[in-house]
């Protein structure tokens, strides 16, 4: 037996047999110190060359799940040899995005590029998954996400299996730099694409609507959907010529979330829960639904929701701190004070108490929604404005030339392989 089916056999054991017996903090010391100390590292000067691989989530309905797909397509378009690593299930998460294709990277031994998406905690556990035979020979970027000023001590334990970081906001960047030890940091665009025409007219026949949209197993206390709610209400009451959709995901993560929820809309007719996970054709039925998209975060690595409200031609009203802020301006949306204060995430997620986020402001988040209520020809020019913008922001091609020239190498130098790839859908 070798050293890799050994390490993921124990892993198999330790999820198994003890992992759901032990308190989560456990669980995730034991699991991760037994992947830090078997889990195979590349060698050191390991080049980046083609193939390029992308690994993660590919089939989980996330933000991470979304960026390492987005990725996938936008280097895939620009005519890059591209394949993919699902790692959904073996780091225990659902499969829940299924309507997803890409040729199966799992038998390209030898020389490439990886583009890791997933947590830094999770990076010694993936490497283990990919086995000894397929890491060793290749150069590791990560593309990490983070939403507050500084990465948790367990993070640092990431860097020796890493050459490269790549992370899309400067915020992260900021938060990332500490521990980098010297490994190359990039800032690159977060591709995004969307076939659609932006929002230029609005509905004047329907409900005034606005939308917040957000992932409860990405911390319930961050999203803060609560103050979105109270926004609403402090805005427009129980009038029923005014609606809030609040969609959002992964309950099971923490199912006092939706206890709140229900709470903070006390039964108002014109407030819709939605809590069902929506295929790309459902979301986008969604936004066209709507007329304003609103997220008063605590904190965003880069809040996905807010760009895609931009791409559609949609107002958004948003709190102006953290990943968000590098595209959304008072030029291309409503940028919402705040104050800082002290992180307290009843999920548990964030946990150094001396970190600080935001806490927007509800009474000038209310009174932006009022306004643009009132102005559909504001409403217009700011979602022309925003969809103008994140056009060009998050265009794939742009990604895709900054990954080739800070990264990777000149596409003339790329030798495609000649042997035909197993298609996963």
């Amino acid at each position: 037996m070798t050293a890799g089916i050994m390490f993921r056999s124990a892993l198999t054991f330790v999820h198994l047999h003890l992992w759901r017996r032990l308190p989560h903090k456990a669980r995730r010391a034991v699991l991760f110190r037994l992947a830090f100390w078997w889990a195979p590292r590349p060698t050191s000067t390991a080049k980046a060359k083609a193939p390029i691989i992308i690994i993660g989530m590919l089939r989980h309905a996330s933000g991470l799940g979304a960026a390492a797909r987005a990725c996938h397509d936008a280097l895939k378009a620009a005519g890059l040899p591209v394949y993919g690593v699902d790692l959904t299930a073996k780091l225990m998460h659902e499969v829940n995005h299924t309507d997803f294709d890409y040729a199966d990277g799992r038998h390209l031994l030898g020389e490439g590029t990886v583009f890791l998406h997933v947590s830094g905690p999770l990076v010694p556990l993936a490497m283990g998954q990919l086995g000894r035979a397929f890491v060793r020979h290749k150069h590791f970027i990560a593309h990490w996400f983070w939403e507050l000023p500084r990465l948790p001590e367990d993070w640092s334990p990431a860097i020796p299996f890493l050459h490269e970081i790549c992370v899309n906001t400067t915020f992260v960047r900021d938060a990332v730099r500490p521990i980098a030890r010297g490994r190359p940091l990039h800032v690159v665009p977060y591709p995004l694409i969307w076939t659609g025409d932006p929002r230029l007219r609005f509905s004047q026949e329907r409900p005034f609507t606005v939308s917040v949209i957000f992932n409860v197993a990405s911390s319930f206390a961050r999203k803060n959907p609560c103050a979105a709610i109270a926004a609403f209400r402090q805005a427009f009451g129980d009038d029923p010529s005014a609606r809030l959709i609040v969609k959002y995901m992964n309950a099971f993560a923490w199912p006092e979330g939706v206890r709140l929820l229900e709470e903070a809309a006390g039964g108002a007719g014109n407030i819709e829960l939605i809590g069902d996970v929506l295929d790309e054709s459902g979301m986008s039925a969604l936004y066209k639904r709507t007329d304003v998209v609103i997220s008063l975060h605590r904190a965003e690595g880069l809040g996905l929701p807010i760009a895609e409200g931009m791409m559609r031609g949609l107002p958004v009203v948003a709190t102006a701190w953290s990943g968000s802020v590098d595209f959304l301006t008072p030029e291309t949306g409503v940028p919402v004070s705040f104050e800082l204060v002290p992180v307290k995430d009843p999920q548990g997620k964030y946990t150094d108490s001396e970190l600080l986020w935001a806490e927007a402001d509800v009474g000038e988040a209310a009174a932006a929604l009022r306004m643009l209520r009132s102005d559909p020809v504001l409403r217009q020019r700011l979602g022309a404005a925003a969809a103008a913008h994140a056009a060009r922001y998050f265009l794939p091609s742009r990604y895709a030339r900054q990954v080739v020239e800070s990264i990777l190498w000149q596409p003339k130098s790329i030798e495609v392989s000649s042997s035909k790839p197993e298609i996963i859908s």
